[in-house]
């Protein structure tokens, strides 16, 4: 999934926008997490337009939960850095400003009855399917927000907005056609499906011994940390209905379903309450902490953990990682109560031994082989395809994948996308842990349904807008120079 959404990212471009809307129910990720500030507070200046440090910090939080989402809740900071997701953010927020200078230019602009028509048509901010004030004062205080930059960034929306319709246009009878005879041609196919169980292979330890030597480097031990951990736990601490039901209407944007739908106060009880005694818990914590630090009071343990252990957040870990033996980190929640932490000693890590990483070194070693083998064996069945007892196909398209025998729906689908988007008669395709060979035997045209032809203007429409997007995009990179004032926000 995430090699996916790196490979689309510029399609995220133009559907990412500065994402106020997309806030609502999801809250803020890393806050202060990049020290990007300048004397002017903006991290760059695009045309006339400066990118607050602010806006960026915006960006970015709402990047980490779409991502966040679309990984079922799997992301943490390190992934969110390995993904590059500060750079994608600044990338977007670049190019906003440079269709906002384009738009200020053009004299679009957004009236104060518009930005309200949109500010009550968020979700977030109804109760009963009407707008209310209360819940949207209190979800921009929870979020640290002023209400003036929240509406801002609205404002800047649907400027965007507008500027970006202007690039719609209709589709013409040729280009519907053209497309529609793209998107219904239909191949027959000889091919073979390869996969591992078709080689025969045997690991050879010598080699993988090699293969160690010429990296050992990569293959280090965990860097470990000793930890005195004092835990002050949350559950016993009594709460009220009434204090329930006030705290969950004060926070209600906090607690929607997977569709982002708010919970009710029936549904959202039991995290409510969780979050509620968390916080009535922190003054108990920071008492807690002041006598840890003090020695009068001792650890609730003490553990030997590997850097990222689950047994603490990732927000944690990254705070520990920019400490040093002896430091003592402030409460912070882990699960339902605070963990107050004193580093004890840090191990740092060191080159394994080949009998310590053989184990991982041989699996990585037989990947590469293995992937190495396949092709190998690929390429020479492709040569005699003919000989090898090839599966024959019916006609196949991308609206009718789910005959082609050997491989799953998805497995079918992918290889049929690679094959559509390739000019070539024969050949090869890798499809998950599967290489498929094939030669195309015979092709047709299938005729045009009329049921379909609306879904064909809109293909054509979405592609002339794309092409007209980028053109555009290309002009506004040479009309308005983007200006960085602070390092790691660009490649």
């Amino acid at each position: 999934m995430i090699s996916w959404m790196q490979k689309h990212n510029k399609y995220l471009v133009w559907t990412i926008w500065v994402a106020t809307i997309a806030f609502i129910g999801a809250g803020f990720v890393g806050w202060g997490s990049y020290d990007l500030s300048s004397k002017s507070g903006s991290v760059a200046k695009v045309g006339e337009i400066e990118i607050k440090q602010s806006k960026l910090n915006m960006a970015y939080s709402n990047l980490y939960n779409q991502y966040n989402q679309m990984l079922e809740g799997k992301l943490d900071e390190e992934k969110a850095k390995e993904m590059g997701l500060i750079k994608q953010a600044f990338s977007t927020l670049s190019v906003q400003a440079k269709i906002l200078n384009f738009a200020k230019e053009m004299g679009i602009v957004v009236s104060d009855k518009e930005l309200m028509t949109k500010l009550e048509q968020i979700k977030g901010f109804q109760k009963d399917n009407k707008f209310n004030k209360d819940i949207y004062h209190n979800y921009i205080k929870s979020q640290r927000l002023k209400a003036k930059d929240f509406e801002e960034s609205l404002r800047e929306e649907i400027r965007l907005q507008k500027a970006l319709n202007l690039l719609e246009t209709n589709s013409l009878p040729l280009e519907i056609e053209a497309t529609a005879a793209a998107m219904n041609v239909s191949d027959k196919l000889s091919y073979k499906v390869l996969s591992e169980n078709d080689l025969t292979y045997t690991t050879d330890e010598v080699k993988v011994k090699a293969f160690w030597e010429a990296q050992k480097e990569n293959y280090l031990t965990d860097t470990m940390y000793t930890l005195s951990i004092l835990w002050t736990p949350s559950t016993d601490i009594a709460i009220t209905d009434e204090e329930l039901k006030t705290y969950y209407e004060a926070n209600s944007f906090n607690y929607t379903d997977a569709a982002g739908k708010q919970l009710s106060f029936s549904d959202a009880t039991e995290a409510a309450s969780k979050d509620l005694k968390i916080k009535k818990t922190k003054k108990t914590a920071q008492k807690a902490y002041i006598g840890f630090k003090k020695g009068t009071i001792k650890e609730s343990e003490t553990l030997s953990l590997p850097f990222g252990d689950q047994k603490l957040t990732q927000v944690i870990w990254k705070e520990i990682q920019s400490k040093t033996t002896g430091d003592i980190l402030k409460p912070k929640v882990v699960a339902d109560q605070y963990a107050t932490i004193k580093i004890k000693n840090i191990t740092k890590p060191k080159v394994m031994s080949f009998e310590e990483a053989k184990e991982k070194v041989t699996l990585n070693y037989d990947n590469q082989a293995k992937k190495k083998g396949l092709l190998s064996l690929a390429e020479t069945t492709l040569e005699t395809l003919d000989k090898s007892n090839p599966i024959l196909s019916d006609f196949v398209n991308l609206n009718n994948s789910d005959n082609l025998e050997a491989l799953n729906s998805e497995e079918s689908l992918q290889f049929l996308q690679k094959l559509f988007t390739s000019n070539k008669e024969k050949g090869i395709i890798t499809v998950l842990d599967k290489v498929i060979v094939y030669t195309i035997v015979e092709q047709k045209i299938l005729s045009m349904d009329a049921n379909k032809s609306d879904s064909v203007k809109q293909t054509v429409n979405q592609i002339k807008k794309k092409i007209f997007e980028s053109n555009l995009l290309e002009m506004l990179d040479k009309k308005y120079p983007t200006e960085v004032y602070v390092e790691g926000l660009t490649n």
